[in-house]
């Protein structure tokens, strides 16, 4: 069966650390950011739609190959996902949601502020 995995949680909570650990593609909207002659992160928040959508894009192409897919973004929302569900089902992937909490201490290692952390926090949204 085909696999797709949604990571999601806040900033800091592990998801990229988790993501290692699972042997699939892992495919992240914060890929968009890092320079790849440098691989320095350089988070640009007026590209953060682009960002999305490349990390969709790239999914479908994985999707059509075949491949188990990890995404790890923070998708705090449920129609965060939508995308990635309706790609789901055009491809026969089965879909595993996972929250991924930050339990350990984890640090937020792209700087966001916690006033956004916070408003995070506060929008999470969780289906049961």
């Amino acid at each position: 069966m085909k696999t797709l995995i949604l990571l999601r949680g806040l900033p800091g909570a592990g998801k990229s650390t988790f993501a290692k650990t699972i042997g699939s593609i892992i495919l992240e909207a914060d890929q968009y950011f890092v320079d790849p002659k440098t691989q320095e992160y350089k988070f640009d928040g007026s590209k953060l739609k682009e960002a999305h959508m490349d990390c969709q894009r790239k999914c479908e192409e994985w999707m059509k190959v075949g491949y188990q897919i990890t995404v790890s973004n923070t998708f705090t929302q449920e129609w965060e996902m939508e995308h990635y569900y309706k790609l789901a089902e055009q491809y026969g992937y089965r879909v595993y949601s996972l929250i991924v909490e930050n339990r350990h201490g984890g640090i937020n290692e792209h700087g966001v502020p916690s006033d956004k952390l916070e408003q995070m926090r506060n929008r999470f949204e969780v289906k049961l």
